[in-house]
Protein backbone atom coordinates (compact mmCIF):
# COMPACT_ATOMS: atom_id res chain seq x y z
CA UNK A 1 0.00 0.00 0.00
CA UNK A 2 1.64 3.53 -0.72
CA UNK A 3 -0.22 6.97 1.01
CA UNK A 4 -1.88 9.20 -1.50
CA UNK A 5 -0.82 12.40 -1.55
CA UNK A 6 -3.74 15.06 -0.59
CA UNK A 7 -3.77 17.27 -2.93
CA UNK A 8 -5.79 20.32 -1.24
CA UNK A 9 -3.29 20.28 2.00
CA UNK A 10 -2.47 23.83 2.46
CA UNK A 11 -5.30 25.40 0.22
CA UNK A 12 -7.19 28.34 1.58
CA UNK A 13 -10.48 27.73 2.77
CA UNK A 14 -9.77 23.79 2.95
CA UNK A 15 -11.02 22.00 6.03
CA UNK A 16 -12.98 18.65 5.20
CA UNK A 17 -13.86 17.26 8.53
CA UNK A 18 -12.99 13.63 6.64
CA UNK A 19 -9.99 14.28 5.18
CA UNK A 20 -8.17 17.79 6.31
CA UNK A 21 -5.26 16.94 8.15
CA UNK A 22 -5.22 20.58 10.34
CA UNK A 23 -9.12 20.07 11.39
CA UNK A 24 -9.00 20.12 14.90
CA UNK A 25 -11.91 18.39 15.61
CA UNK A 26 -12.25 16.64 12.29
CA UNK A 27 -11.14 12.77 11.45
CA UNK A 28 -8.02 13.83 9.65
CA UNK A 29 -7.74 10.28 7.78
CA UNK A 30 -5.01 9.11 5.34
CA UNK A 31 -5.48 7.37 2.48
CA UNK A 32 -3.66 4.30 0.69
CA UNK A 33 -3.85 2.62 -2.79
CA UNK A 34 -3.99 -0.90 -2.08
CA UNK A 35 -4.42 -2.29 -5.62
CA UNK A 36 -8.19 -1.82 -7.22
CA UNK A 37 -8.78 -0.36 -3.72
CA UNK A 38 -8.45 2.87 -1.23
CA UNK A 39 -8.05 1.52 2.33
CA UNK A 40 -7.44 3.71 5.68
CA UNK A 41 -6.81 2.86 9.16
CA UNK A 42 -8.43 4.91 11.87
CA UNK A 43 -8.47 4.92 15.84
CA UNK A 44 -11.68 5.66 17.11
CA UNK A 45 -12.04 7.46 21.03
CA UNK A 46 -14.24 7.57 23.37
CA UNK A 47 -15.30 11.34 21.49
CA UNK A 48 -16.64 9.12 19.09
CA UNK A 49 -19.31 7.08 21.26
CA UNK A 50 -23.13 7.25 20.96
CA UNK A 51 -23.54 4.79 23.83
CA UNK A 52 -21.02 3.55 26.21
CA UNK A 53 -17.73 1.87 23.96
CA UNK A 54 -19.55 1.98 21.00
CA UNK A 55 -18.96 4.23 17.69
CA UNK A 56 -22.19 6.40 16.63
CA UNK A 57 -23.50 5.36 13.41
CA UNK A 58 -22.83 8.79 11.56
CA UNK A 59 -19.05 8.73 12.75
CA UNK A 60 -19.15 5.40 10.68
CA UNK A 61 -21.06 6.69 7.71
CA UNK A 62 -18.69 9.80 7.49
CA UNK A 63 -15.69 7.71 7.65
CA UNK A 64 -16.98 5.03 4.99
CA UNK A 65 -18.30 8.34 2.66
CA UNK A 66 -14.78 9.55 2.82
CA UNK A 67 -12.91 6.73 1.73
CA UNK A 68 -15.66 5.80 -0.92
CA UNK A 69 -14.90 9.68 -1.77
CA UNK A 70 -11.69 9.14 -2.25
CA UNK A 71 -12.00 5.94 -4.61
CA UNK A 72 -13.39 9.25 -7.11
CA UNK A 73 -11.01 11.61 -6.32
CA UNK A 74 -7.91 9.04 -6.77
CA UNK A 75 -9.16 6.12 -8.69
CA UNK A 76 -11.31 8.16 -11.57
CA UNK A 77 -8.68 11.83 -10.64
CA UNK A 78 -11.84 13.79 -10.53
CA UNK A 79 -14.17 14.85 -8.11
CA UNK A 80 -17.79 14.19 -7.29
CA UNK A 81 -20.62 14.47 -4.88
CA UNK A 82 -22.40 11.78 -2.73
CA UNK A 83 -25.90 11.16 -4.25
CA UNK A 84 -26.71 7.95 -2.51
CA UNK A 85 -25.52 6.10 0.38
CA UNK A 86 -27.08 2.93 1.70
CA UNK A 87 -25.29 1.68 5.37
CA UNK A 88 -25.67 -1.43 6.87
CA UNK A 89 -24.57 -1.77 10.11
CA UNK A 90 -23.99 -5.03 11.10
CA UNK A 91 -22.56 -4.93 14.57
CA UNK A 92 -21.33 -2.64 16.89
CA UNK A 93 -18.23 -1.21 16.87
CA UNK A 94 -16.31 -0.69 19.77
CA UNK A 95 -14.36 2.27 20.53
CA UNK A 96 -11.89 0.66 22.54
CA UNK A 97 -10.27 -1.20 19.78
CA UNK A 98 -6.75 0.06 19.24
CA UNK A 99 -8.10 1.08 15.00
CA UNK A 100 -10.55 0.23 12.74
CA UNK A 101 -9.85 -0.36 9.10
CA UNK A 102 -11.80 1.34 5.97
CA UNK A 103 -11.27 -0.19 2.51
CA UNK A 104 -13.17 0.86 -0.67
CA UNK A 105 -13.56 0.25 -4.35
CA UNK A 106 -15.40 0.54 -7.97
CA UNK A 107 -17.72 -1.52 -8.61
CA UNK A 108 -19.65 0.32 -11.57
CA UNK A 109 -19.44 3.26 -13.62
CA UNK A 110 -22.26 4.26 -15.73
CA UNK A 111 -21.49 7.48 -17.97
CA UNK A 112 -21.00 10.43 -15.10
CA UNK A 113 -22.21 8.12 -12.31
CA UNK A 114 -19.66 5.45 -9.84
CA UNK A 115 -21.03 3.43 -7.68
CA UNK A 116 -18.54 2.33 -4.67
CA UNK A 117 -18.69 0.08 -2.06
CA UNK A 118 -17.37 0.29 1.04
CA UNK A 119 -16.56 -1.58 4.22
CA UNK A 120 -15.08 -0.85 7.97
CA UNK A 121 -13.95 -3.77 9.78
CA UNK A 122 -12.25 -4.33 13.17
CA UNK A 123 -9.03 -4.42 13.78
CA UNK A 124 -9.31 -7.75 13.69
CA UNK A 125 -10.74 -7.91 10.23
CA UNK A 126 -14.02 -8.82 11.24
CA UNK A 127 -16.51 -6.80 9.01
CA UNK A 128 -18.83 -4.61 11.05
CA UNK A 129 -20.17 -2.38 8.47
CA UNK A 130 -20.62 -1.74 4.91
CA UNK A 131 -21.97 0.78 2.57
CA UNK A 132 -22.95 1.33 -1.29
CA UNK A 133 -22.29 4.87 -2.23
CA UNK A 134 -23.68 6.78 -6.01
CA UNK A 135 -21.58 9.67 -6.79
CA UNK A 136 -22.61 11.89 -9.96
CA UNK A 137 -19.01 12.96 -10.65
CA UNK A 138 -17.83 15.62 -13.27
CA UNK A 139 -15.43 15.97 -16.32
CA UNK A 140 -12.03 16.56 -15.02
CA UNK A 141 -12.61 19.62 -16.86
CA UNK A 142 -14.93 20.82 -14.39
CA UNK A 143 -13.78 19.14 -11.82
CA UNK A 144 -10.58 21.95 -12.31
CA UNK A 145 -12.41 24.67 -13.18
CA UNK A 146 -15.44 24.22 -10.36
CA UNK A 147 -14.11 22.13 -8.02
CA UNK A 148 -10.57 23.05 -7.67
CA UNK A 149 -9.58 19.37 -8.18
CA UNK A 150 -5.72 19.00 -8.78
CA UNK A 151 -4.99 15.27 -9.73
CA UNK A 152 -3.29 12.79 -6.41
CA UNK A 153 -0.42 10.80 -6.63
CA UNK A 154 0.95 8.54 -4.52
CA UNK A 155 4.29 8.67 -2.71
CA UNK A 156 6.57 6.57 -0.19
CA UNK A 157 7.38 3.39 0.24
CA UNK A 158 4.86 0.65 -0.29
CA UNK A 159 3.80 -0.48 3.53
CA UNK A 160 2.12 -3.86 4.77
CA UNK A 161 -0.71 -3.37 7.29
CA UNK A 162 1.71 -4.03 10.29
CA UNK A 163 3.93 -1.07 9.10
CA UNK A 164 0.87 1.29 8.61
CA UNK A 165 -0.74 0.22 11.96
CA UNK A 166 2.90 1.41 13.65
CA UNK A 167 2.49 5.21 12.23
CA UNK A 168 -0.18 5.30 14.28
Amino acid sequence: MRLINNPWRGVPGYNCFGCCPDNPIGARMRFYEDGDDIVSIWQPTQNHQSWINTLHGGIQAVLLDEVCGWVVFHKLQTAGVTAKMEMRYRKPVSTLQPYIKLRARLTEMRRNVAIVDGELLSSDGELLCSCQCTYFTFTQEQARQEMGYVASTVEGEDLTWDELIKQL
